[in-house]
Parts: structure tokens; sequence; C-alpha cells
């Protein structure tokens, strides 16, 4: 369960990362397609960016604070995969050392909470940037997504 856990983190993360360096590579106003403002799904920081009717300004801003993440972020994900790889040859190795496979799994949690206070910090700084009425609309459209998953996951918990 716990590696089905982490693997399901790296993958949201991962997925938020990709997003925030697809929007800073160029998605905007006449892209379409994830990272961009017409595309499905979140933009940087997890954000429904495309449903808020951005300025110019606050785009470039965006992309501008992306850019400075990027970096941080790849290297973050890479300590999160290579923690990850640690922790699995540690649980598959025989004899078992639980001294190994505890100290790679908090190597991996260390890493993921890294990971997690940067995509925190993001977020943070982007919603900074939204106008009152931009947040609202953004508190809302969360909202409306967490209610999607949480029935689908009740859904899928009845199969």
């Amino acid at each position: 369960m716990t590696r089905f856990r982490a693997f399901t983190l790296t993958a949201v993360l991962a997925g938020l990362l990709a997003g925030a360096i697809a929007f800073a590579q160029g998605g905007g106003p006449g892209r379409r397609g994830p990272g961009g403002f017409g595309g499905p799904g979140p933009g940087p920081g997890g954000l429904p960016l495309q449903a808020l009717n951005l300025t110019e300004t606050q785009q470039d801003q965006i992309k501008q604070l992306t850019q400075q993440y990027r970096q941080q972020n790849q290297n973050i994900a890479e300590q999160v995969r290579t923690a990850m790889e640690a922790q699995r040859t540690a649980v598959e190795a025989i004899p078992v050392d639980e001294g190994r496979i505890r100290a790679t799994t908090q190597a991996l949690v260390d890493a993921q909470t890294e990971m997690a206070i940067q995509q925190a910090r993001l977020r943070s700084d982007i919603f900074a940037m939204l106008t009152p009425d931009q947040q609202a609309q953004a508190r809302k459209l969360e909202a409306q997504r967490s209610e999607r998953v949480r029935q689908q996951g009740q859904r899928g918990q009845r199969r």
C-alpha cells in the first residue's frame, strides 16, 4: 500500500510539474491542449487557470514564476525518482534489511515532502497574482473538481 501511495503521489506531482513546464515553454491563450489556457485540466500549481480569463500581464507573470520553479522542481522530481528506486531495491533485497528499508523510505518521504512544499508554494504564488474575483472563481472550480473526484471514488468503490 505504501508503494502505491508513493507512486500515486509521484505521478500526481509529476503531472503538476509537467503542466507547469509546458505552460512555461509557451502555453498561452492561443494554445490548445494541456499546458495552454484553452486546454483541459488544471494549470500550473493545480489551479484552473484556463477558466479564469487571465490578463496578458497575469499570463506573463505566471509564465515567469513557473520558469523560476522549473529547475527546482526538476531537481526534486529526480530526487523522488532516485529515492523510489532505492526504496524498491531495499524492499526487494534478500535477506531483509529493515534499517535500509526504513532509511530509504524516509528519504522518499523527505523528497516527496519537498515536492509537495514546492507545489504548494507555486500554487500560493500564482493564487496571489489573481484578482479577488478570479480567486473566488478558482475556489468554486476547485470545489466542483473535488466533488467530481469524490463521486468518481464512490462509484469505483461500489464496483
